[in-house]
């Protein structure tokens, strides 16, 4: 068995290699695969299922093309692509999962989340994020044109980048307290996680046990898959000179 998980691929037609990459790891690969989970942020932006992109349109097709081969893909919103709905899951085949997950994977019990909640530190993101995540804000944001969308994706993504410019960088990663608050309240030991570009392994000690907690990389300069087969767990880089 061979599950595999990525996250944070950002893909952007600003960033065509990123995204050929990508569409050549789901036609080889991921294939070989019994599952792919996605866990945040595989899109720079997502305005919503009629996003007409198209960029975005064809990683859709290639998704839909991986899962009607057998492969099941499941995907988690991000901090950059939260507009996900009935319509894209019809779309490629994929199944969207809730933040945080906890998934029984070849019978172990492992927490999946895209990260940004544990990052309690950043006040004014948990807020914003609170703010965005909301249902009411969803429907409201989705009846706008797509002009109307576009025009808030680009304002968002810039607000984003000065946000990280005037944030120290230990304020923007995981919160210690809240990680190990996530093991216990879900009575798991092994997490993954992507959002803080920060790959690494990272063990805590829990009122359960020591507990392994691992972090996906980013796509933007060099990608990497992480694996789950009989071995354990193994990373295998994904550099843009293998394209």
């Amino acid at each position: 068995m061979r599950h595999l998980f990525v996250s944070d691929l950002h893909l952007d037609a600003s960033a065509p290699a990123t995204v050929q990459r990508f569409l050549r790891f789901l036609e080889g690969e991921a294939r070989a695969a019994d599952s792919l989970y996605i866990l945040g942020d595989l899109f720079e932006t997502w305005i919503g299922d009629d996003d007409p992109d198209p960029a975005r349109s064809q990683i859709c097709d290639a998704l839909r093309t991986l899962t009607a081969s057998g492969v099941p893909v499941y995907l988690m919103c991000g901090n950059r692509d939260f507009l996900y709905g009935e319509a894209f899951e019809r779309r490629t085949g994929v199944q969207l999962l809730m933040d945080p997950t906890v998934a029984t994977i070849d019978g172990q019990r492992i927490l999946l989340t895209h990260g940004d909640l544990l990052c309690t530190d950043d006040v004014s993101y948990q807020q914003l994020r609170s703010t965005v995540r909301d249902p009411a804000f969803k429907d409201r944001v989705s009846s706008l044109s797509i002009e109307a969308r576009q025009w808030m994706a680009s304002a968002a993504r810039a607000g984003s980048r000065a946000h990280v410019r005037q944030t120290a960088a230990d304020i923007m990663d995981v919160n210690s307290k809240a990680v190990i608050a996530a093991f216990e309240a879900t009575s798991t030991l092994t997490m993954i996680h992507g959002h803080t570009h920060r790959p690494a392994e990272h063990l805590h000690t829990t009122a359960n046990g020591v507990a392994r907690r691992i972090v996906l990389a980013a796509w933007d300069d060099n990608g990497e898959v992480l694996e789950l087969g009989p071995s354990g767990f193994k990373r295998t880089p994904v550099a843009l000179s293998e394209i």
